[in-house]
């Protein structure tokens, strides 16, 4: 069944929900799992995106999705002035991926502080996106739920530790995933929940044993996500 979004999409400055609106939440999302200003970004354009991006306005949605706008901002066709003004680099280039949505986007960014994402993800239509890989970990999750993500160390009894913590605080797991790149070595977890998560929470999971960092994305509607990062422990 649709829902009143799928019908009349999302408020958001034209020209295109997949261009424009998705656009801006994928840099969104980057910015929110990046958890802190970002000042440099390198922008690799896919398929649709990179053929008809620039005059859909894909770019500048891009950018100032990672400045934190919103898809109804009207400073968007501005965002590469406004990112100037506020220390951001960035640059464009062409990437092409093997299976991929053709509206994709990989950003790599950066932070002040040192921090480094590497995000992969297409705008799916209607405003709406989905998340593809992270830091080279293939993953998939959308930001329609509240969504934590969780870099820890593979070993006994972590993914539990943090399932039984959600139990206690009764929040509720509606989509779960778990990767790793070899056994032994680094992990992820990316938990979407019903229920939002308040940031001491977020912080009583990050100093779990095992924990490397929580980023947290709040959806709290269609057009407002906030994110908290507890950072590396």
């Amino acid at each position: 069944m649709l829902d009143i979004f799928d019908i009349l999409g999302p408020v958001m400055v034209g020209p295109s929900s997949s261009h424009t609106a998705g656009a801006v939440r994928i840099g969104r999302m980057a910015r929110t799992l990046l958890g802190a200003e970002p000042v440099r970004a390198e922008i690799g354009l896919h398929g649709s995106f990179a053929e008809t991006g620039q005059g859909h306005g894909t770019d500048r949605a891009l950018v100032a999705g990672l400045l934190g706008l919103k898809p109804d901002d009207l400073g968007i066709p501005d965002s590469f002035a406004i990112a100037d003004n506020q220390g951001l680099a960035f640059h464009f280039h062409t990437v092409s991926l093997r299976e991929a949505h053709p509206n994709t986007a990989v950003i790599e960014v950066s932070s002040a502080d040192g921090k480094h994402l590497t995000l992969q993800a297409a705008s799916t239509g209607g405003g709406r996106i989905r998340v593809d890989r992270l830091d080279g970990v293939e993953v998939n999750f959308t930001g329609i739920f509240n969504t934590l993500v969780i870099r820890n160390q593979d070993e006994n009894g972590a993914v539990a530790a943090v399932t039984s913590v959600l139990n206690q605080l009764r929040i509720n797991v509606a989509n779960m995933s778990l990767c790793r790149h070899k056994r032994g070595g680094d992990a992820l977890m990316v938990i979407e929940t019903d229920q939002h998560i308040k940031p001491h929470q977020v912080a009583f999971l990050s100093e779990l044993t095992g924990i490397l960092s929580v980023t947290y994305y709040d959806k709290e509607d269609d057009d407002d996500v906030s994110g908290f990062d507890e950072g590396n422990l």
